[in-house]
């Protein structure tokens, strides 16, 4: 595969990814998959799934996991409902993270990723120890599927997910870089806490943002890739520096028209960035 071909988020029932449909007249040879609901999990529907994309020559590179009952309606609303950090949910959450890790194998696809949630940034906090565990658990049983567990950035610092990963202590963890959440939750720096957690970046989301006013407790602004305050070509060129030649995928979290021509227009603007950082081909 060449370094860095172009992917879309996408889904299949679920979540705000692009359709197939439309990741089809884009023309883009990758994917992230955001995993379809339970009734579409099934090996039957896995491998309808599977053909599709396969005829597409689309090939899906993570398979990402979702909840019912999450909101990103604002930070405080994310803290009580995203990912396995609400413990009266963890077990069932659980479940259903090694239910997609089964799915994501049935697909052929070697990772699973999901935001995890706010962990805690002191280790003492009584709610810290259980989320290493159940990370652990969650990376022993993709580790099983032939997989890596890759966590998406933007609920915690660089030093605090730096920290995490050493506690987890699994070899198949890893990093999918978004950027753009590190300013969407006022987390950190973008490009500083790419160069800090970078030997770990396994996949990325091209997206971008601009900062809220009050950066960690309000949101900031999600908007058009190379229109917000990440810096995309600084951003491409640290992942160069870094060695990363896996996918950029774009994400985009509207719906639409607009989120249609968002991502084109981002495509086009990475295949610009991506033949002047490589030269003329890569």
């Amino acid at each position: 595969m060449e370094k860095w071909p172009i992917g879309v988020f996408t889904s299949i029932g679920a979540g705000l990814g692009a359709s197939l449909e439309a990741v089809k007249e884009l023309g883009v040879p990758t994917v992230q998959l955001h995993a379809p609901p339970k009734e579409l999990r099934t090996p039957e529907k896995a491998a309808e799934i599977k053909q599709q994309f396969a005829e597409a020559g689309i090939t899906v590179t993570v398979v990402f996991c979702g909840f019912p009952g999450e909101s990103y309606a604002d930070i405080p609303t994310v803290r009580k409902t995203v990912g396995l950090v609400p413990p009266e949910l963890r077990a069932e959450r659980l479940q259903t993270t090694k239910e997609i890790s089964d799915f994501a194998k049935a697909l052929g696809v070697d990772a699973i990723a999901m935001h995890i949630g706010f962990i805690p940034e002191d280790p003492a906090d009584p709610g810290y120890r259980p989320i290493v565990e159940v990370a652990q658990e969650v990376c022993d049983y993709s580790q099983a599927n032939g997989q890596r567990f890759h966590l998406e950035t933007g609920q915690e610092t660089a030093e605090g997910l730096l920290r995490f990963i050493h506690d987890v202590g699994r070899d198949n963890l890893a990093v999918n870089f978004d950027p753009a959440n590190m300013i969407l939750y006022g987390s950190g720096n973008p490009i500083e806490a790419l160069k800090k957690v970078g030997q770990y970046v396994k996949s990325v989301h091209c997206k971008d943002a601009k900062w809220a006013a009050r950066p960690g407790e309000e949101w900031g602004e999600e908007v058009p890739l190379g229109e917000g305050d990440v810096g995309i070509e600084t951003f491409l060129r640290t992942l160069k520096d870094l060695g990363y030649e896996g996918p950029l995928t774009i994400e985009r979290e509207i719906t639409g028209e607009q989120q249609k021509r968002d991502i084109a227009a981002a495509v086009k603007l990475l295949e610009r960035l991506r033949a002047e950082i490589w030269g003329t081909c890569c």
